[in-house]
This record gives C-alpha cells, sequence and structure tokens, in this order.
C-alpha cells in the first residue's frame, strides 16, 4: 500500500480506501462485510469511508462493529451528512439541526468518539452556506471531527465553502466526486480550483460500476445478480455496445502492464496528482485483494494516451454533470 496527504493537510491516508456505498447492511451479510474489511486492513487500507444514508444508517453500524477492536489512532473514519436517514422534513440537508443530530448518530453507530472527516454529502441549496459551515465549525471544535469535505460539489460552491473554513478556522481538505476513465466531469474546473485550494478527491467508482472490469460485453445481457442486471448504482448509462467494445480493447494495455482491467481503472484515476485516495468497495474479501494490486503502479505515458484514444468518445467530460438536488430529497 501507498500512502499520500490528503490535499495540502498534515492527514496521511491509504491511496486505497475501503468504503459501503452499496454492500455493508443490506447486499451481504455481516460476516462477509467483517471479512472484508478484515482484508482491507492486511492489505494497508487505513481509510474507510461511509454514509448514514447508506443502507438507512446499517452500513455505518456494520463498520462500526468491524472496526470497533482496532486502534483507533491507525485509522481514519470518514462519513458523510446530507441524504434522508428518517421521515421528518428536517432528517436531511445541511441546516444545522440536522447536521448537529447527524454527527451525533454517526459516532454511536460508528462506535468512535469522533470522525477523521466528516463531508456534506451534497449540497444544500435550502440552506444557507454560512449556517452549513458554522455547524462544521462547531463540529470540529468540539472535537468530534478533525477535518471537513464535500461530495460532488462544484467549484465555486467549493471555493465558497473554503473561504467560509478558513475564516471559521477550520480546514476543509477534501472533494469526494464519482471519477474515472469514463467519467471526467471535474477535470475541466474541480481539480484546478481543488490544486489552487490544496484540496485532495477522494474518488468514488473509479471501476465505473464495475464496467470498467470488462464483465459486461457487448451483445450481451448483463451477469445475473450484476448491478448491470438491477441497475444497481446508475450503471444503465455504459451497457451499450460502444462502451462496451471500447472497454474490451484495454485489455491489452492492463495486460502489458501487469494488471486486470479493474486494477488498470483504479490505477488509472490514482495517476491524477490530485487524487489523493480511489474509494473501493467489495463484496468478496478476494475483491479486496485483487483491487489493491493498484496501489503504487505508475503507468506510461504511452499507456495513458493509448486509453484516451479508445475512450476518447464516450468520456463524459461536462462539468454541468455535477449535481446536487435543487430541493432536498423526499
Amino acid at each position: 500500500m501507498e500512502y499520500r496527504h490528503l490535499g495540502r493537510s498534515g492527514l496521511v491516508i491509504s491511496e486505497i480506501a475501503y468504503g459501503n456505498w452499496i454492500t455493508h447492511g443490506s447486499q451481504v451479510e455481516e460476516d462477509t462485510a467483517h471479512a472484508c474489511i478484515k482484508a482491507a486492513l492486511d492489505a494497508g487500507i487505513t481509510t474507510f469511508d461511509t454514509a448514514d444514508v447508506y443502507a438507512s444508517t446499517k452500513a455505518e453500524e456494520v463498520m462500526g462493529r468491524a472496526l470497533k477492536n482496532i486502534r483507533r489512532p491507525s485509522i481514519e473514519i470518514f462519513t458523510k451528512v446530507y441524504w434522508p436517514t428518517g421521515p421528518g422534513h428536517n432528517d436531511r440537508g445541511l441546516s444545522r439541526k440536522h447536521i448537529m443530530e447527524s454527527i451525533n448518530g454517526s459516532l454511536t453507530r460508528l462506535q468512535t468518539d469522533y470522525v477523521d472527516l466528516y463531508q456534506a454529502h451534497r449540497y444544500d441549496y435550502e440552506t444557507p452556506l454560512e449556517e452549513t459551515m458554522e455547524a462544521f465549525a462547531d463540529i470540529v471544535h468540539a472535537g468530534k471531527a478533525h477535518y471537513i469535505g464535500v461530495s460532488e460539489w462544484r467549484a465555486e460552491e467549493i471555493r465558497a465553502a473554503h473561504a467560509l473554513a478558513r475564516e471559521l478556522k477550520i480546514q476543509l481538505v477534501s472533494s469526494q466526486p464519482q471519477y474515472s476513465m469514463l467519467w471526467r466531469v471535474i477535470e475541466s474546473e474541480v481539480v484546478p480550483t481543488s490544486e489552487e485550494l490544496g484540496i485532495g478527491q477522494i474518488v468514488w467508482s473509479p471501476i465505473a460500476q464495475g464496467v470498467l472490469t470488462g464483465k459486461y460485453l457487448p451483445g450481451q445481457q448483463a451477469p445475473a445478480g450484476s448491478r448491470g442486471a438491477n441497475d444497481d448504482g446508475g450503471v444503465s448509462r455504459y451497457l451499450n455496445d460502444d462502451v462496451l467494445t471500447r472497454v474490451q480493447r484495454l485489455k491489452p494495455i492492463a495486460e502489458e502492464a501487469g494488471l486486470s482491467l479493474a486494477q488498470l481503472a483504479v490505477a488509472w484515476v490514482l495517476q491524477n496528482p490530485n487524487v489523493s485516495a480511489a474509494i473501493i468497495g467489495a463484496s468478496r474479501p478476494e475483491q479486496v485483494a485483487e483491487n489493491v494490486k493498484a496501489a503504487g503502479v505508475k503507468l506510461d505515458a504511452d499507456a495513458l494516451k493509448a486509453i484516451d484514444e479508445i475512450l476518447d468518445p464516450v468520456i463524459e467530460r461536462d462539468p454541468a454533470k455535477t449535481v446536487s438536488p435543487a430541493k432536498r430529497p423526499g
């Protein structure tokens, strides 16, 4: 495993982080979830990412139980707030009320006194940014979180939040966007802004909801039980023959580098110097062991050029694709 600073902060994290967005508390049994987290720890992963909304708060509980006996200073635990966690009209968004109640709920479920990073899971257009940032500042100053981050925020939103964070004497150090060979919407605006401000990317879905593993084949139905068969995680946008044929053409590049397609995809996002970590998930511990082999890989210029030439017509680059709900979700 290799380790990187989170943005320009002093916090060092594993360049591959373990996340439990789709799996823990819902798709896999708890003993399997614990085995996956043990595999992550054994592989040198120290950074664990979750959110209060995952599996309707159950994912945090599973992670808390799995990490309960691990020496707390040796790992970094990240969680998030925004999406609904209850039926009430204040059980969502980034109001002071919801943030304050959510951090306490997350800490209880995670069985810890603090999180290393507390992230705004989307931008809340119904709450003044000042209110949100002041609540985050109070959480940091109370010792319940060390650092603050955002997820799927636009460049101008990140810049405004960063300015307020400095006034409030807290550190906004991270952005958590979707990023992969196929989904590059952060490159033109979010990344340059983040580089300027000292913010690092913790990217999710580096294998494009499984498409970049090569398991979806052109002209064939998605494998039974896969996300593609159930449209989990928005994978359907990639399931057309043009995309899938181009993904298959990446195989010789992966083989030349001694990697699987999935490892190539994870290694590719880590070539971006503004990426502090790539989040991987797993439904089996063997998947963790395989994906961490992307750590420390350096892809040469010829490989990067070949990837771009193969995928260019199907790459999504529009920065306007970074969106938060216009109104809080019901």
